[in-house]
């Protein structure tokens, strides 16, 4: 009986490993934020619930603030010193294992990858999280968008997009066979809201803004609106919270606007839960989005939401009244409107806070690793 059970150990530890091997790349920035912890949640989650199914690793070219110390999946870190060699930390990482399937951020980086590839055979899948439309806005842009669509895109082996629309829009950019699979962003849990929900601070109605001090985010939008509702709604706060070159722009803004003693801006990098706990209605002013996970942690308090109708992701997410209201693109009397009304109706609206978390629960961790398992196995051929 021993020797039959040594035997059956040795044949085992020549066995191939069957998992297939998954590379994504993350994103080339300074700031663990919204892709970078999307590209760790989901690869770590992977590795936890599908480590027979998957080996996951994940290269970094830069130095993270922020960045978790430790993970499951298998680390890669790299930094290259110029876009040369940029490319050939990518050839010589896709090279060094036979990669199922190589999970890169964007249209711009996943041109610089595969073309650092060219001559080695290895599937790749391009990973939407912003709005293609916008992202062309410069030269280097143009040109390795025009690069994607007549040479790359038909080598990749499919399209991941956190928005149906964004996708849908990806297509009319880029007319071809290529599979499109929609592969949503998790939300993630915080601790203590299971059994309560958002109530503010009471004596007052308190709007609240998450998100990176930019152009993008549209807080400029925000601010001339909630000087317009403080007009005829004295008992109101907004909180701006976030960080971002644009931080001056907007004090001066608050000042200008005599909002000073109304508005206040916060800084919570890693945790919007002390801002979120402490607001009654969360706005979001965006003029363009991939997706838009704060809106979805919003609903996790039960927040009702009041967002601009940008392109992509808030009409993806407020889908039912109860959620709450997408106004004008460009805000104005339309969201001025809308805050007006929660204002107004702030009790009746608490009564759906449930009914918000309940529905967000479709974006779960668990729930979303499920479905880009799905779709890494249908696109690692």
């Amino acid at each position: 009986m021993e020797v039959a059970a040594d035997a059956l150990r040795q044949s085992e530890a020549v066995l191939p490993d069957a998992r297939r091997k998954i590379l994504y790349i993350q994103p080339g920035t300074h700031s663990f934020a919204g892709i970078e912890r999307v590209v760790d949640t989901i690869c770590s989650n992977l590795t936890e619930r599908y480590g027979n199914d998957f080996e996951v690793d994940v290269l970094y070219t830069t130095s993270h603030k922020n960045r978790p110390a430790t993970r499951m999946y298998n680390v890669i870190d790299r930094r290259p010193r110029s876009r040369l060699e940029l490319m050939q930390t990518f050839r010589d990482v896709i090279r060094s294992k036979d990669y199922s399937l190589v999970v890169v951020p964007q249209i711009e980086p996943a041109v610089i990858a595969m073309a650092s590839c060219i001559g080695l055979r290895r599937n790749f899948a391009v990973h939407l999280h912003g709005n293609p439309r916008r992202e062309r806005s410069h030269m280097k842009a143009r040109v390795l968008f025009f690069l994607m669509k007549a040479f790359f895109l038909r080598r990749a082996s499919c399209v991941f997009g956190t928005s149906p629309r964004q996708l849908e829009s990806f297509k009319l950019m880029f007319s071809g066979p290529t599979p499109l699979y929609w592969v949503p962003n998790p939300v993630r849990k915080f601790e203590g809201i299971d059994n309560d929900v958002a109530r503010g601070e009471g004596g007052h109605v308190t709007f609240v803004n998450v998100g990176r001090f930019s152009h993008q985010k549209g807080q400029d939008i925000l601010l001339h609106a909630f000087a317009e509702l403080y007009k005829v709604r004295k008992n109101v706060r907004l909180k701006i919270v976030g960080h971002g070159a644009n931080e001056p722009e907007l004090r001066q803004a608050i000042r200008r606007l005599g909002l000073n003693e109304v508005v206040t801006i916060e800084h919570h990098p890693d945790n919007p839960q002390p801002a979120l706990t402490t607001s009654d209605i969360y706005v979001s002013t965006s003029r363009w989005e991939g997706w838009s996970l704060v809106i979805c942690e919003a609903l996790r308090f039960g927040l009702p939401v009041i967002a601009t109708d940008c392109d992509f992701g808030p009409s993806d997410i407020l889908t039912d009244e109860r959620l709450g209201r997408l106004v004008a693109a460009d805000g104005g009397k339309a969201l001025v409107d809308a805050m007006v009304y929660y204002c107004d109706h702030l009790d009746a609206e608490r009564a759906s806070a449930r009914f918000r978390q309940a529905f967000i629960d479709r974006f779960s961790i668990e729930n979303v690793v499920d479905i880009h398992a799905n779709a890494l196995r249908a696109a690692a051929r």
